[in-house]
């Protein structure tokens, strides 16, 4: 090696050390892109929207959920022995004070009335806590209110996603983020029985819209990003096989019928 080489080797090591030091000196926060806050203070705030059947069935479901897991998060100090599953009760229990107010409020707003008590589901999971204690306590506890959750969150995003008032669009972007964090401080408590909990759906039973015509017949969306479709495969290079041979088939024609002499010779080679 020259010295010219050995240099510069030399000079791009020791570049990828500066930087991997430099690396290693941040923090996890800065060497990591923290996760995106939605802002609320980008959301409309319009009057005379009219609601939908659906923004009024939101606003109540989320009035119903303060009012038996609020209570719930209550048992949960006297019947767990469990510090972890009291924190958890804790916790949610005084969010859900906090949504319960955003409900409240959301509801007067738009002269929307709510419920005062929960309704029977909601009494009996109550009650079936209140018959239990200590770890079978815990798990009643979790798996309902883990359940709960799983199904109002999709609910929360189709209302988000949809409504057309302004007041229904924040609080389902609060309600998101609650429900976000109570999911997560249950699934901390390590005895959630994911396998019980109800599977996604097939993709072709996830969505209501009609395939593109013309992203069909090619095959696309069905295998990633590359736009083909695994079953039309063969079809596809059955075609790109027949195009090169019609291809090269019309370049020989071409060639041999430029040639000075080629005709006459062919037309006297024939008699």
């Amino acid at each position: 090696m020259t010295a010219g080489r050995f240099m510069s080797s030399f000079r791009r090591l020791s570049s990828a050390a500066l930087v991997g030091a430099a690396v290693l000196l941040l923090t996890p926060d800065q060497a990591m892109a923290d996760v995106p806050v939605p802002p609320e203070d980008l959301l409309l705030n319009r009057n005379g929207v009219a609601v939908s059947e659906a923004d009024v069935d939101f606003v109540i479901r989320v009035r119903l959920a303060g009012l038996w897991e609020i209570p719930a998060g209550e048992m949960a100090q006297n019947l767990s022995d469990s510090t972890r599953i009291k924190q958890i009760g804790q916790s949610i229990a005084d969010q859900h004070a906090e949504l319960d107010q955003l409900a409240k409020d959301a509801a007067a707003k738009l002269d929307i009335d709510l419920p005062d008590e929960p309704n029977a589901d909601q009494k009996g999971w109550l009650a079936e806590m209140e018959a239990a204690q200590g770890t079978e306590f815990d798990a009643i506890y979790i798996d309902r209110l883990r359940a709960a959750h799983g199904k109002i969150f999709p609910a929360i995003a189709t209302i988000r996603a949809g409504t057309r008032n302004d007041t229904i669009r924040k609080l389902a972007q609060q309600a998101n983020q609650f429900v976000m964090t109570h999911m997560t401080l249950l699934e901390s408590s390590n005895i959630v029985d994911f396998k019980a909990l109800p599977t996604a759906p097939a993709p072709a039973a996830a969505t209501s819209a009609a395939p593109d015509p013309v992203l069909a017949a090619a095959g696309a969306g069905n295998d990633g990003d590359l736009g083909f479709d695994t079953v039309n495969m063969p079809v596809l290079l059955a075609a790109l096989a027949a195009g090169l041979a019609v291809g090269a088939v019309a370049t020989h024609q071409i060639v041999n019928n430029r040639r000075p002499g080629y005709r006459n010779r062919r037309a006297r080679y024939s008699r």
